[in-house]
């Protein structure tokens, strides 16, 4: 158990080691509780540092066995061990030398799943950020860069698999029963992407040409029985090598591509240099228990992950301030090759409603943080929102400024100028500026600036002169840490669109920079004048979300209705749509506050209603367009003193109209979409059985809602439909007997697989109402409920927490002080799991006062615990801070 330590680390204190890590030769003798670890390492000391400078190595909860210098063991009085280091004195001056260290872990009570641990039979490493440092002491940072040999020894019947990262080398036999394996990582890399794992699974191979016509094993490893699961894992894996080739000209460098899927893990999937680790529910899927959503999301990690190789492993980061530099680049790289394999509109879409749930509030809230932070107590709460989809922005909005061509130079450029090094933020700026001659200082504040910046716009129309005026002021609001912003470099696509709803082009701009359709914002407040435009102009601002604003611009409810209809961007036509929803769904929730009637605006429904029956739109487009704001985005817009049950009862009696207005096309949607026959995952299948489980589930506003949804769920052929149908009966009619059949039935059908499962626990976790905590307090007790998983705690606490504002949010704060009890009791385990799951009450301060006085004591309650890891600590003190 860590206990906080109080330590804050500073980006404007880094320096490089005194020591050059040379090599690094690994043995692991496994044993359940009593692994053995020699570590042989070859350093020699950097020149121009302090000869007298002792080796530091770092450590977590470590116990030396042995210490040799140059196969010399070492005396006492040359090195001080504790668990959080190793410190070595009187070391050569100028010549390399070895050091050899010893120490013995437990992988067996390793509950907090980082470093070595094993769970259900199998080794496994996370290393990611700070674990290595719990199996050997080592200059566990970024920046420490070497090639590692790795020997493996083991029991053979118990562990007929040994892997570790980049080519094997060979095995054989060791002694009476035991076995070993040696593999070699000949690209130097840093600590946190070594990967072990042992034990007895499955395996699916392949194998892929590269562009170069070497020939590579693939090789995916589950739990036997499993293997027809990973197929599609494998035919994204594989689709994913050929688009970097064609894409970004990125090969794959070793002889050996391997994924390992386990059901213990903290993370979704880890990058280890040619040995990625993932959580099985982003490998395994078939139709009887993925849904569509579970393909989409294999496709997108399983090529993130992939992607690394290059981004992240070939080139790593200098430190950890630098993440976005691998995260948000690589999250902007899964994002294009999933948009290529899919629907563009249809995945930025989807990428925007996640980064305003997700990154807006973070970057509102008092765990806002830069792109590029300066300052952290613990590393593994700065795998952000911010960092990862933020991150992405910024990559986004360059290819923007440079457009397609010069994104590609800068690319190829940071390639070849980095491979092999731990960059900065920096670097990868410089590329593209030298590419493109443009400076980027402006620009490079996005990296340094945490909030969401408002820009404020207005438009005149001067028929006489044929000009239209857009004025423009841009705001970066006060954040922790930073009260004071600059103006950003905010490149906005747009559109001109005439009343007929045909594309305006002006013959000059002037005020602004303005190329392919960008206008570029770099003061803090700009009017660019549009030159030759014949008739008033209906303007479409932030295109296919061209920066990651927040933008205030009044426009009347006929020109976002005109927008919606004859946008050529169709992300820009959501957004019309979306604009045109918030209005309502705010003064709903007011409305519900005070018990007014509840009514909704009639041009809002007819373009809503317009867009689900054109059949010139594709299917997920419209089942996307008809997905109103979540109460989450409501609760966002409303800003403070929010009540969830008004915004719930608001949001329900616009769906409602909606249902009430539309029941015909809903209606003829679900008799007209086609989803039968063999079930195929492609976008397009996917995409029919959006729009027909939409059409559903406004249909459930109808009396006979429950028989129709129970026939749904009765008749489906694949989990899409059958999850959602339990979903439609679950929270729109939980005491329902037509619910309570459908839980028992799909708990009888799946309760031996283990992912699906977890559908069960979300989707009651999630059933809206006062009444789910007991509910959710119940399924804890039950035996299908593991709290030692990550996945199952996740699905039922994680879900109730983050995704259930009623049932959490209750006025008596009783779900606050569940969640306080949870957290206590999960950070004894799992820090991670603890600290990722209690930032969920990072909003509390926007709650009406009654809730936030309770939000506010479940949070003094962790406070005060004595007992607390570095993680939670850390967030609960910025979460309460001022």
């Amino acid at each position: 158990m860590r206990t906080d330590t109080g330590q804050i680390v500073y980006l404007a204190d880094y320096r490089p080691t005194d020591f050059v890590l040379e090599r690094v030769d690994l043995t692991f003798e496994l044993d359940p509780t009593e692994t053995k670890v020699e570590a042989r390492l070859i350093f020699h000391r950097r020149e121009g540092t302090d000869t007298k400078a002792p080796l530091v190595l770092d450590g977590d909860e470590l116990v030396l066995s042995g210490l040799l210098l140059d196969q010399v063991e070492l005396p006492a009085e040359q090195y001080s061990a504790m668990p959080e280091s190793l410190t070595v004195r009187d070391l050569p001056e100028t010549a390399p030398f070895e050091l050899t260290i010893t120490t013995i872990i437990n992988p067996e009570a390793n509950t907090q799943l980082m470093g070595l641990y094993r769970t259900g039979g199998i080794y496994c490493t996370q290393c990611e950020a700070e674990g290595f440092r719990r199996i050997t002491y080592f200059p566990d940072r970024p920046d420490v860069l070497a090639p590692y040999t790795v020997n493996i020894i083991a029991d053979k019947a118990a562990n007929p698999l040994l892997l570790s990262n980049g080519n094997f080398l060979g095995g054989a036999g060791y002694g009476e029963g035991k076995h070993f394996a040696a593999w070699f990582d000949p690209h130097p890399k840093p600590s946190y992407l070594f990967a072990l794992v042992a034990g007895d699974l499955g395996v699916v191979e392949d194998t892929f040409t590269t562009m170069s016509e070497r020939e590579v094993a693939l090789k995916i490893y589950v739990e036997h029985g499993k293997e027809p699961r990973a197929a599609y894992a494998m035919d994204a894996l594989k689709r994913s090598m050929k688009w970097d080739e064609e894409t970004f000209g990125r090969e794959y460098d070793l002889d050996i591509f391997m994924i390992v899927a386990v059901s213990d893990f903290n993370m979704g999937a880890m990058e280890n240099k040619g040995l990625n680790v993932f959580n099985d529910k982003y490998v395994l899927a078939d139709p009887e228990t993925a849904t569509d959503a579970d393909y989409a999301n294999i496709e997108a990690i399983i090529a993130h992950e992939y992607f690394h190789n290059w981004t992240g492993n070939r080139i790593t980061c200098r430190d950890w301030f630098q993440l976005c530099l691998k995260e948000g680049l690589t999250v902007f790289r899964d994002h294009e090759f999933s948009a290529d394999q899919r629907s563009r509109p249809v995945k930025r879409i989807a990428e925007v409603r996640h980064l305003k749930s997700e990154q807006f509030p973070e970057d509102n809230g008092p765990l806002a943080h830069p792109v590029r932070p300066t300052k952290y107590r613990e590393i593994n709460n700065f795998y952000t929102t911010t960092v990862y989809e933020k991150g992405s922005e910024v990559t986004r909005m360059i290819a923007t400024l440079l457009g397609k061509d010069l994104f590609k130079k800068g690319m190829d450029l940071y390639f070849e100028r980095h491979d092999g090094d731990a960059a900065t933020v920096e670097d990868f700026v410089a590329c593209f500026a030298e590419v493109s001659g443009r400076d980027l200082t402006q620009f490079s504040l996005w990296y340094h600036q945490a909030g969401t910046p408002l820009v404020t716009a207005s438009g005149t129309y001067d028929a006489a002169s044929a000009t239209f005026a857009l004025s423009l002021e841009q705001m970066v609001p006060a954040t922790p840490g930073q009260s004071a912003k600059e103006p950003m470099h905010i490149p906005l696509r747009l559109g001109l669109i005439a009343e007929s709803g045909a594309q305006l082009t002006p013959s000059a701009v002037t005020g602004a920079e303005f190329t392919d359709d960008v206008l570029h914002l770099t003061e803090r407040t700009q009017t660019a004048i549009f030159q030759g435009i014949s008739s008033r102009p209906v303007l479409s601002l932030n295109r296919s979300f061209s920066a990651p604003i927040n933008l205030h611009f009044d426009q009347s409810t006929a020109d976002l209705a005109l927008i919606a209809r004859h946008e050529k961007d169709h992300f820009a036509r959501w957004q019309a749509l979306t604009d045109l929803a918030l209005p309502n769904l705010l003064q709903a929730a007011r409305d519900a506050s005070l018990r007014k009637p509840i009514t909704c605006d009639a041009a809002f429904l007819d373009a809503l209603l317009a867009a689900a029956a054109d059949e010139s739109l594709e299917p997920a487009f419209r089942a996307q367009a008809l997905a109103l704001p979540s109460e989450a985005d409501i609760a966002r817009e409303l800003g403070s003193n929010n009540d969830p049950d008004a915004i719930h009862t608001g949001r329900q009696a616009i769906l409602a109209q909606i249902a009430d207005a539309g029941k015909d096309i809903f209606g003829a949607l679900y008799d007209s979409v086609t989803t039968s026959g063999a079930f195929n995952p492609d976008a397009a299948s996917a995409g029919r059985r959006a729009l027909r489980n939409t059409a559903l589930a406004f249909l459930s506003q109808s009396d006979n809602a429950p028989a129709r949804a129970k026939a749904v769920f009765d008749a489906a052929n694949n989990m899409t439909d059958l999850s959602h149908a339990l979903t439609v009966l679950a929270h729109r009619f939980p005491g329902s007997a037509e619910a309570q059949q459908a839980l028992a039935t799909f708990k009888a059908r799946y309760e031996n697989n283990a992912l699906v499962v977890d559908k069960w626990l979300a989707i009651q976790a999630a059933i809206p109402g006062a009444e789910t905590l007991e509910r959710v307090k119940g399924l804890m007790e039950d035996p299908l409920f593991k709290r030692t998983n990550p996945n199952r705690v996740r699905a039922l606490v994680g879900t109730f927490a983050f995704a259930n504002p009623t049932g959490f949010s209750r006025a008596d704060g009783a779900g606050y002080r569940f969640l306080a009890e949870e957290i206590l009791d999960i950070d004894g385990r799992n820090p991670q799991l603890a600290a990722r799951i209690l930032t969920s009450m990072r909003s509390w301060r926007s709650l009406e006062p009654v809730r936030a006085d309770h939000a506010h004591a479940a949070l003094m309650q962790i406070e005060r615990s004595g007992e607390l890891s570095t993680d939670v600590r850390d967030i609960v003190d910025r979460i309460l801070k001022e």
